[in-house]
C-alpha cells in the first residue's frame, strides 16, 4: 500500500542521549516487513529484530494459502471431508475471523476464497467472470459454512468447495505478534510495518512525543499525501481499491471483494482505520468499509461504518469522484477535491468535509 512513512525528516534527527536506532526489513507473507527500533544496546536490539523476523516467517508457514504445507492450506484441503484438528493459535484466529465476519454483517468474510479464484486474483488470470460463474462462487461463500468445535479444537466446512482466505488478516496479525514480542523483550519505542498496509507505532521516536509520523497517500495521486497521522501505541490499516486491480471494458476491478455481491467492492477507493491493534473488529473495517454504500447523510461522499469511540476511520469514495467528474471537471483536473478528507465520527453515519489547512485530529 502506498503509505509513505514520514521518517526521513522526523526520525533521522539526532536522537536523545543514549538512544540508538536500528532499522531492518525482511520479506514474508508476500510483503516487506520493516522494523525501526530504538534502544540502548544494539546487540539486544538486533536479537529482538531477529526474533520478530523469525516470527513473521513462522506465520507465513502457518497462514499462507500459497504454500501447500501450511496449516491454513491443510484446512482448505481437508475440512470438507472431516473435522481438521488445528493448533490453538489457528483455532483462535479463525474464531476471531468469524466474530469479525458477524460484526461486519458479512462485508468482511474469510470464506471469500472461491470469489478470489473466480475473478483470477488467486491462482489464475484476472478477468471478469460470467454471471453464472459469480452465482456459482457465491454458493460457496458464507462464514456460516465454517464450523468450529472448541472442545476438540477442530474446523469443518459444511459443504464442498468452501475456501478460507487469509488476505484480510494475515499481515495485520503478524504485525500484532511482532509488537507483542518487542514488548516482551522490554522495548517501548518501535515502528513496525507490513508493506505499508498494516503499521503499528509502539511508543514514540525519542524526539517526537506526538508519536510516529505516517503519511496517508492521496488515493488519486500517489505523488501527494492526503493526510498525516501520528501513531503512538496505535495501529494504522489501509485498504485501497487501486492495488492489485485490473481494467476491463473501461472499468477498474479491485482485489477487495464484496462477498455479498460476488464482485469487487466499489463503495470506496481507499479506507484507513486507526485502532489499538492491527487485527481486530476495528482494523478489519478497512476492508469491510469498501462494501458499505454511502448514505444520504454522507452526501454520497463516503462509506459509512460504525466504530467504537477509540478507532478513527478515513475514507475516499468512488461516488465522490463520479460527482466531481459530472459536476466540476475543472476541479477534478486541478485536484481541488482532494482538500476534502472524510472523517467518520464514532457511532454515527455523519461525515465532515474539512479543508487540509485544518487539523484532522
Amino acid at each position: 500500500m502506498r503509505l509513505h512513512l514520514a521518517l526521513l525528516a522526523a526520525l533521522l534527527l539526532t536522537a536523545s542521549p543514549g538512544a540508538q536506532r536500528v532499522e531492518r526489513n525482511t520479506d514474508a507473507m508476500g510483503a516487506t516487513f520493516s522494523v525501526v527500533l530504538y534502544g540502548s544496546d544494539q546487540a539486544s536490539m538486533n536479537q529482538a529484530i531477529d526474533a520478530v523476523f523469525d516470527e513473521a516467517h513462522r506465520l507465513d508457514e502457518l497462514l499462507s494459502n500459497y504454500k501447500p504445507a501450511s496449516e491454513w492450506s491443510r484446512v482448505n484441503r481437508e475440512a470438507t471431508s472431516h473435522p481438521v484438528a488445528v493448533s490453538p493459535e489457528l483455532f483462535q484466529l479463525l474464531s476471531d475471523c468469524l466474530a469479525y465476519s458477524r460484526a461486519s454483517e458479512g462485508t468482511f468474510d474469510l470464506t471469500v476464497g472461491p470469489l478470489m479464484r473466480t475473478w483470477g486474483f488467486f491462482g489464475g488470470t484476472r478477468h471478469v467472470p460470467s454471471s453464472d460463474q459469480i452465482r456459482d462462487a457465491l454458493e460457496l461463500v458464507g462464514y456460516q459454512h465454517v464450523q468450529l468445535d472448541a472442545r476438540n479444537q477442530t474446523v469443518r466446512f459444511d459443504r464442498p468447495g468452501i475456501e478460507i482466505d487469509p488476505g484480510g488478516v494475515g499481515k495485520g496479525y503478524a504485525v500484532d505478534r511482532i509488537i507483542e514480542i518487542l514488548r516482551a523483550r522490554g522495548f517501548r519505542n518501535a515502528l513496525v510495518a507490513a508493506s505499508g498496509s498494516s503499521i503499528f507505532g509502539l511508543g514514540n521516536p525519542p524526539d517526537d512525543p506526538q508519536g510516529w509520523p505516517v503519511n496517508i497517500a492521496d488515493p488519486w495521486d500517489h505523488r501527494k499525501n492526503a493526510a498525516r497521522v501520528f501513531l503512538k501505541d496505535e495501529s494504522l490499516s489501509t485498504s485501497g481499491s487501486y492495488e492489485r486491480s485490473f481494467r476491463a471494458g473501461g472499468h477498474r476491478y479491485s482485489h477487495i471483494m464484496d462477498p455479498r455481491r460476488g464482485a469487487p467492492a466499489e463503495a470506496a477507493i481507499q479506507v484507513t482505520v486507526l485502532a489499538p491493534r492491527a487485527v481486530g473488529p476495528n482494523p478489519t473495517l478497512s476492508r469491510a468499509a469498501h462494501g458499505r454504500r454511502p448514505t444520504s447523510r454522507s452526501h454520497g461522499a463516503c462509506s459509512t461504518v460504525k466504530t467504537p469511540p477509540r478507532p478513527r476511520v478515513f475514507g475516499w469514495s468512488s461516488s465522490e469522484l463520479k460527482h466531481f467528474q459530472s459536476q466540476a471537471r475543472d476541479m477534478l483536473h486541478s485536484r481541488r477535491q482532494l482538500d476534502r478528507i472524510h472523517c467518520f465520527e464514532p457511532d454515527t453515519a455523519a461525515c465532515s468535509r474539512r479543508n487540509t489547512n485544518n487539523s484532522l485530529f
